[in-house]
């Protein structure tokens, strides 16, 4: 059967196992399956069990079509997840949650979920969790205090308090050698900042962050590394350094470039 044209299809192409196993297969390993925690492809097929066993010694050596991925910590199977993916990706006006819950026969809570997951994998531009090395910091963005008149920066800080309280929080993820996620905060607590890096890096990867307390807590599910700026920046291999590059050329775009951006806008 050729790729899925209507939603019908899709429902029928999806509801076989298999072709959702070709077609994730496709999507993410086109040279080949390979354990997503080693990287090793001696894997072996447990075809009773739709999974995969690595040949390699180390924890979790079974993994999944969806380990790794934003469908893994759900129990929806993917004969549901990736027709809501064709439903998204087809829809060129947007798609409601309301209407995928009628479509696919999931709750309206679940598929304001589903929803919310596949667009941020496509924002990302891949389904998979960042792994391996990551750096996770957070920046400021805003006018610079010093380009401002006397008057203004009274004004700024008499309404929010300081002159960074009026400015737009951002938090970014970097993998070593790869990509870097960002996204728009509402603040630095504990809770908001700790929610957003379990959804995008896979636990057990290895995690650098300066020693911001709401940083406090990660070693639990990550091999988190901390420096303190205020002695270092570097303690061998643990460092935001590579973070700190990227904001740099943000903010050069920003002031260069685009010269002013609003914050509704800033997340594009």
């Amino acid at each position: 059967m050729d790729a899925p044209k209507t939603l019908l299809d899709a429902v029928a192409y999806f509801s076989d196992f298999d072709r959702c196993k070709d077609f994730m297969v496709s999507l993410r390993w086109s040279g080949g399956v390979r354990c997503p925690t080693c990287g090793c492809a001696r894997v072996t097929w447990l075809a009773n069990q739709h999974r995969w066993k690595c040949a390699e010694k180390h924890p979790q050596r079974q993994f999944s079509l969806k380990t790794g991925t934003v469908f893994e910590d759900s129990p929806l199977p993917l004969s549901k997840w990736l027709p809501t993916l064709w439903l998204i990706v087809n829809a060129k006006n947007g798609i409601s949650s309301y209407e995928i819950h009628r479509a696919i026969g999931v709750t309206q809570k679940t598929a304001w979920f589903m929803g919310h997951r596949i667009r941020a994998a496509l924002h990302a531009g891949s389904f998979e969790k960042m792994t391996w090395e990551v750096e996770v910091d957070e920046t400021f963005i805003g006018g610079k205090a010093r380009n401002m008149h006397n008057a203004q920066k009274k004004r700024r800080i008499a309404a929010a308090g300081s002159m960074m309280a009026d400015k737009t929080i951002v938090l970014g993820m970097l993998k070593r050698g790869g990509e870097v996620r960002t996204m728009v905060m509402p603040d630095r607590k504990k809770k908001t900042l700790q929610r957003e890096i379990k959804k995008h890096v896979a636990a057990g990867s290895a995690l650098y962050s300066d020693d911001l307390a709401s940083y406090e807590g990660l070693d639990a599910a990550y091999a988190h590394g901390v420096v303190n700026h205020a002695v270092q920046y570097v303690d061998e291999n643990v460092h935001t350094n590579t973070m700190e590059c990227f904001w740099a050329l943000l903010k050069r775009a920003l002031g260069g470039t685009y010269v002013s951006v609003e914050p509704y806008h800033l997340f594009r």
